[in-house]
């Protein structure tokens, strides 16, 4: 089984997902972890200050030519070409295009955002954005429900209660603020957010509006796709929006079922059982392969099932899919139809009060015109190269056109369709930048959380048989981090895949305690090229959760001592 994000520079990955997530019918797809620009945070007010934005750029780029810097906060830019109206536009105003956009601004690039729904995309308007409100709600529940941990504060917690609306209404109103922000922040800058649907009209060439003969046709010297994803729904299954759901419709909490059905045990599916358990429901799994978490690193998702799974009301059937989904009606509960998933013979049949689709997503690249410049989609992705450059029903690159995101399926993540977009801006800028996909970390947001950068211990020892190297492994635990235990957190491990021969970090996996925000100092580390032997120096306050790396880095036996790379002293 491939792993569930897709690291393939080439073509699209065959399972691709919403970070990662279930492989339930082995289908394209799923939801993200955001990557917004710290301008998503500011309101517009923050940016009256000219002087304030120019000197953070000018630090952040010091080689760029001050005045083009300048100009760009001003003015979105240079003038254009004089031969067209734009030197970018991007299709797309999701935290890729958004991301994008921002670079290209800051580069002097004159820049304009399509966008046909409501600025933000999946992530901050039904994905990470407003699970993560949900998830910080199951979190406090999930502590505060937790007796005997309170009781080892010496806290006692009683009538521990929640309202669903305010629930609800904690989500809606984080992703209407982020959505808020990043409009400000594109206006602010000179962006020129144009409303409506984009198509691609021909080379260098686009319209944009609801369609038909109103529609504003436009140039620009290059474009970037960003459409995104929508959820993926398998055939068979009736979605009515009430008892049976995507993960659209879940993030409105409209109600807490007594007992929800979850189609799909991959990211998606674990944040869900994570907020449904907490707020009461019981939760069963519906996983079409042999075991839970099948994109995980096993040994960490074998210890995640142990601490996620199974303490808490949730049941698994594995190796099934669910072959038909009937929603509610007539007094009748969910039924769902299993079939095992080889032999496609009847299993059981289950009887829910609700069933949530966490299937994954895909693509949304319909509509956009790519008939009209020759480009085929590989179900439903657009085809690019490792620039990002979309390639052509000919095999051959189509000039001045790229795409970014889930809509080419390379790493269907947020944050990697924003760093995707950065890295076109770089190569537009005359700078040539291809992105290191396996540098980009992912999490999963439950209690206690997941993270990974890089590859699995499989991928990594099929890689080593392949390239003729060795691999190691060491793993370190929670339970010997002061701060960890302190919290009465120590439930966790840390695993490290690296080369002894020379250092390198192949990857690296944590589930415990904020393991999303402990995972950057791998994921940069990989990206930067710094090796163990050079990492293992570095100097980590005590008492923290960042030891758990420290311990972990220091563990490793590498058989050279120093990179031989030279840092100069500073003086202090």
């Amino acid at each position: 089984m491939q792993s569930a994000v897709s690291l393939s520079l080439s073509s699209p990955s065959p399972v691709a997902r919403y970070g990662l997530v279930s492989s339930h019918n082995l289908t394209p797809g799923s939801r993200r972890f955001c990557g917004l620009r710290v301008e998503a945070f500011h309101s517009k007010s923050s940016w009256d200050s000219s002087s304030s934005r120019s000197n953070r750029l000018y630090v952040h780029s010091k080689h760029s030519d001050f005045s083009k810097v300048f100009a760009a906060l001003k003015g979105n830019g240079a003038p254009s070409s004089s031969d067209f109206d734009y030197d970018l536009v991007i299709i797309g105003a999701g935290v890729g295009g958004h991301g994008a956009a921002l670079h290209a601004v800051e580069k002097g690039l004159k820049t304009a955002i399509v966008e046909g729904d409501v600025v933000g995309g999946t992530c901050v308007n039904r994905g990470c954005v407003p699970s993560k409100a949900l998830l910080a709600v199951s979190g406090r529940m999930r502590e505060l429900q937790d007796e005997h941990h309170m009781k080892s504060f010496g806290l006692q917690v009683a009538a521990l209660g929640y309202d669903r609306q305010a629930v609800a209404d904690h989500a809606n109103n984080l992703a209407s603020k982020i959505r808020s922000n990043l409009t400000n922040s594109m206006k602010a800058l000179g962006v020129d957010i144009l409303t409506g649907f984009g198509t691609i009209l021909g080379p260098q060439k686009l319209k944009f509006g609801k369609g038909d003969s109103g529609d504003t046709i436009i140039t620009a010297k290059d474009i970037i796709i960003a459409t995104g994803s929508v959820p993926f729904v398998p055939k068979g299954i009736e979605v009515d929006g009430k008892t049976v759901i995507t993960s659209d419709h879940a993030l409105k909490l409209e109600s807490v079922p007594e007992w929800i059905a979850i189609v799909g045990s991959g990211y998606i599916g674990l944040e869900f059982s994570d907020v449904y358990t907490a707020l009461g429901s019981e939760v069963t799994f519906i996983e079409a392969l042999d075991q839970l978490m099948p994109g995980f690193d096993p040994e960490i998702g074998k210890l995640a099932q142990r601490v996620l799974i199974n303490p808490r009301k949730i049941d698994f059937h594995t190796g099934v899919f669910a072959s038909k989904i009937t929603p509610a009606k007539n007094g009748k509960p969910v039924q769902i139809e299993l079939i095992d998933a080889k032999t496609k013979e009847p299993k059981d049949t289950l009887e829910v009060d609700a069933a949530l689709i966490a299937t994954g997503r895909a693509p949304f690249t319909q509509g956009l015109g790519l008939e009209n410049i020759n480009v085929q989609t590989q179900r439903g992705f657009v085809p690019v190269d490792e620039r990002m450059r979309v390639i052509n029903a000919d095999g051959k690159l189509v000039p001045h056109l790229f795409c970014i995101g889930d809509a080419n399926g390379k790493m269907m993540l947020a944050h990697a369709a924003s760093a995707q977009g950065i890295s076109v801006v770089e190569q537009l800028s005359g700078n040539d930048h291809v992105l290191n996909h396996l540098s980009i970390p992912a999490a999963c947001f439950t209690h206690p959380e997941i993270s990974m950068v890089g590859l699995t211990e499989p991928q990594a020892r099929e890689k080593a048989e392949k390239e003729g190297f060795e691999v190691s492994v060491v793993k370190t635990s929670f339970k010997a981090n002061t701060k960890a235990l302190a919290e009465n957190e120590g439930e966790g491990l840390a695993k490290l895949i690296y080369r002894p021969d020379n250092g390198e970090i192949l990857g690296v996996h944590i589930f415990g305690l904020h393991a999303a925000d402990l995972i950057h100092e791998a994921s940069n580390a990989i990206a930067l090229g710094t090796r163990i032997q050079d990492i293992k120096l570095a100097v980590h306050a005590h008492p923290t959760l960042s030891e758990v790396l420290d311990e972990l880095f220091k563990s490793a036996k590498v058989k050279i001592s120093t990179s031989g790379q030279v840092v100069e002293p500073v003086p202090v």
